[in-house]
């Protein structure tokens, strides 16, 4: 009997040997459970009429239809003007383009690249490195919107270079002519920026910008370097009897705006603006700009353009507000659609009015002035 006791311990004792030294099977654990994916699911905007309010006496009523088709129910304003005399033909959301202003985001870029090839800092075929196996020119720049390539460009303008070129350009100062409500964007006059003068030449930090503004910058590109004072008549009398009002001519380099032009046309073609390229028969220039305004807290969605087709010749600003769904790529689609839905119309290549032409050109004033 105690002889079997002694057997019976033997392979408790063996099994205990063999779990110490990890031979002797374990129980497995037993598995976590599986992790339940999540996916996040962004709410649609809600749909708002960004028609409310407006004024549309003295409208061209053709364009304002194919603005307001193609902004639908974003929050946002569009600006369409005739770079080839200041007049504004539809603004959609008149109270929103009119107010105080927005940061421009990556359309300063504009601005940044006149100043760089007016002053020699570079030309549009300069390679600049942004990293060290990494260059591009003005054109490439552009139109992929790089942004260290501009803040290298605003660290060798300097911030005095900038500030003043930036006035020249509009910016800073009520870009229309007796335009009821319209509000000046502004222009920061410390050097010491957060970021220095690098984010204000990439990102627009220190600027603030009215549709309007970016419009009148806009036209004078299109034109060729005239800065005209935006009109915006209210009646048909007023539309009739629409004179043109010259602000200032542009002091800059002979070649500055076709070299820009370059890089605004390679947006469209193969850069940050491809959603605007509606027909390669009809091109359209622009520059996107995507960013958060910091006092409104508001995602921001810009895109400057103008055609260079047919008769009419137009320049088109939209600027979207509000949540993530909004970008440059968004808006430059919303401005393509406009150019889309006139096209469609056949109305760039409709055969100029017969009727009164507006008259010669007045100069109020040639160098940058107060609001």
């Amino acid at each position: 009997m105690r002889r079997m006791k002694r057997f019976s311990i033997i392979p408790i004792l063996v099994l205990s040997l063999l779990k110490l030294t990890g031979v002797a099977a374990t129980t497995p654990p037993k598995k976590a459970p599986a992790k339940k994916r999540v996916v996040v699911r962004r709410r649609a905007p809600i749909p708002v009429d960004p028609t409310l309010g407006d004024n549309i006496d003295g409208d061209d009523l053709t364009i304002r239809r194919a603005a307001v088709a193609a902004l639908g129910g974003f929050a946002g304003s569009v600006v369409v003007a005739d770079p080839s005399n200041g007049r504004v033909l539809t603004m959609v959301n008149q109270k929103l383009a009119l107010k105080t202003g927005f940061i421009p985001c990556s359309t300063i870029k504009l601005v940044t690249s006149l100043a760089a090839l007016t002053e020699n800092v570079v030309d549009k075929n300069t390679l600049v490195y942004t990293s060290r196996y990494v260059s591009y020119n003005m054109t490439q720049a552009l139109a992929r919107s790089n942004n260290r390539y501009f803040s290298i460009l605003g660290k060798r303008l300097g911030f005095e270079r900038v500030r003043r070129y930036a006035e020249m350009l509009g910016l800073g100062e009520k870009a229309g002519l007796d335009i009821l409500g319209e509000e000046p964007g502004a222009l920061t006059e410390d050097e010491h920026i957060a970021g220095g003068v690098g984010v204000m030449t990439a990102y627009g930090t220190g600027v603030s910008m009215t549709p309007l503004e970016l419009a009148a910058l806009l036209s004078a590109i299109s034109n060729g370097g005239t800065l005209y004072y935006l009109q915006y008549p209210r009646t048909a009398e007023e539309a009739e009897e629409f004179t043109p009002k010259v602000k200032r001519p542009l002091q800059l380099a002979p070649n500055g705006i076709e070299d820009i032009k370059e890089g605004m046309r390679g947006a469209v073609d193969f850069g940050t603006a491809r959603r605007a390229g509606y027909d390669p028969n009809e091109p359209v220039l622009g520059k996107t700009g995507t960013c958060t305004d910091a006092h409104s807290a508001s995602h921001m969605g810009w895109f400057g353009s103008f055609n260079e087709v047919g008769t009419h010749r137009l320049v088109v600003v939209v600027m979207l507000t509000g949540g993530h769904n909004v970008s440059g790529p968004v808006a430059a689609g919303v401005a393509g659609q406009i150019y889309r839905n006139l096209s469609l119309q056949r109305y760039f290549v409709a055969t100029a009015d017969p009727g009164k032409a507006p008259g010669e050109p007045e100069i109020i004033s040639t160098t940058p002035n107060g609001h």
